[in-house]
């Protein structure tokens, strides 16, 4: 971590939950940002990304490990730092203007000065003219060209953008990145180095110099690739495939074990699995795509990536539920159909659903134990707050809700159970079956 602007030493990071169990979100990171860099950190959600980005611009503090800063170059010993956010962020009832002067007026600089540098941002970043618009007058690129403007004005050294891009459709999100790299590439902005939170590949690696994957439960760095190909990136260049690829791997290479995200053991086995929250005629159509041409049964991710037109982070959730499900095996970031796959792919709509129930007791194992939890109850009903309860004792609210929810889906399609969501009430419509 020589001369670095800021580094992260052994950083993990516990929360409290309401009932006792603390929850790990990051296991001992250790990461540097140096000057004239942009660092993109990749992974799924839920592995510690936006915690980390926190951290690091000293929202909260580490349960454990470090964050220094250099005072190289630095007048206070304290790096200036920005934030770009997923959400825009922008106080409605404020001007374009007026949002981007917020940051300056927190430190105190004069009206005149204030005014001057916010509508130099402005021109920069390409909203000229707009200064007296509200945000409900601007488009979704727009107005995260207001936050990278109200980030910009404070002079940071360090931006850091949180999935900036993700709420945009794919055309403005590629303009807003293109006019964002020049800008940094030319030295336009006075930024030393910018650290992206990102899930998408193909974006981590045009924009970024090095790129950290993560992987997940509890976040933590898998491995640190180096990008040297020149700007502009040419997305189609063999090099460019090649990185993609490859980064492809190491985020399936979990997907290759079985019970590798498992939360916790248990006397079910990996009944606290996360689960990916997609829906059954997703797994179905995705199984359809692979089973026909050009793929016959096997394809590349990135390709696959690319021919959905899915977000990266969309794809790899797909791609869980078939491995999850034992329709798919995925290695070196291929994905092929398993036998089960292939037979799901050409049977009629009963016979899959037949298939579908089956693979789900043998293969889910929440689904198996909702099951046989409403087999086993007079009446064969239960409340859902009888699972989220067991649920909650070994996982985040958020991911217990994802996978009861994916359940959910996946149960009623299969007919293996039904869900009553004025009642929050699940039922066995054949209790012999």
């Amino acid at each position: 971590m020589e001369n670095a602007l800021l580094s992260l030493d052994h950083v993990s990071q516990m929360f409290k939950r309401s009932e006792g169990r603390d929850l790990k979100v990051l296991d001992d990171v250790n990461l540097s940002l140096k000057e004239g860099e942009i660092v993109g950190l990749l992974g799924k959600s839920g592995s510690g990304k936006s915690t980390l980005l926190r951290i690091v611009a000293g929202l909260i503090a580490p349960s454990s490990g470090s964050v220094v800063h250099s005072s190289a170059g630095v007048a206070d010993g304290q790096l200036s730092i920005a934030m770009v956010f997923q959400t825009f962020a922008l106080f409605p009832w404020l001007t374009v203007l007026e949002n981007v002067e917020l940051g300056l007026e927190a430190l105190g600089v004069p009206s005149k000065e204030m005014r001057k540098r916010a509508l130099a941002a402005i021109d920069l970043i390409g909203l000229d003219g707009y200064e007296s618009a509200f945000p409900r007058e601007l488009s979704g690129g727009m107005k995260q060209r207001v936050g990278f403007a109200r980030a910009l004005v404070v002079n940071p050294q360090i931006l850091l953008m949180d999935e900036p891009f993700s709420a945009l459709d794919v055309l403005t999100a590629e303009t807003l990145k293109t006019d964002f790299l020049d800008l940094w590439l030319e030295h336009k902005v006075p930024l030393k180095s910018v650290l992206l939170v990102t899930h998408n590949i193909e974006e981590a690696v045009v924009m970024s110099d090095r790129i950290l994957v993560f992987a997940s439960n509890p976040g933590r760095i898998l491995s640190e690739i180096k990008v040297d190909l020149p700007h502009p990136r040419d997305r189609q260049s063999m090099a460019f495939r090649i990185m993609v690829d490859q980064i492809y791997t190491l985020m399936t290479s979990g997907m290759a074990k079985p019970g590798a995200a498992i939360a916790e053991k248990s006397a079910e086995g990996t009944l606290y699995d996360k689960l990916p929250r997609v829906s059954p005629n997703q797994i179905s159509g995705l199984v359809e795509a692979l089973a026909e041409a050009p793929y016959h049964g096997q394809a590349d991710l990135p390709a696959l990536d690319q021919a959905l037109g899915l977000g990266t982070e969309d794809v790899l959730h797909l791609v869980e539920a078939l491995r999850m499900l034992k329709f798919a095996e995925v290695s070196s970031g291929d994905v092929k159909l398993t036998a089960a796959g292939k037979m799901f792919a050409d049977a009629g709509t009963q016979k899959r659903k037949m298939i579908f129930a089956e693979h789900l007791i043998q293969s889910i194992p929440l689904a198996a134990f909702v099951y046989r939890v409403l087999q086993s109850r007079p009446g064969h009903h239960a409340p859902r707050i009888r699972f989220m309860t067991q649920l909650e004792d070994h996982m985040a609210e958020e991911d217990a809700e994802e996978a009861l929810s994916a359940v959910t889906s996946w149960g009623r399609y299969a007919e293996l159970f039904a869900y009553d969501d004025n009642a929050e009430t699940y039922s066995l419509e054949n209790p012999s079956a």
